[in-house]
């Protein structure tokens, strides 16, 4: 039974990690894209 917890509670921990590594991503990327819009145009 004790495995069986454990392994419950390392699934859920892996998914609450899986959900902040998705957030990080789509943050970074909105961060990127708005930094694009924004940056001045290279005119070289």
């Amino acid at each position: 039974m004790k495995k069986l917890l454990t392994l419950a509670a390392l699934a859920g921990l892996a998914a609450v990690a899986y959900v902040a590594y998705q957030q990080f991503n789509s943050r970074q990327a909105e961060q990127d894209l708005w930094t694009e819009a924004t940056s001045m145009p290279d005119l070289r």
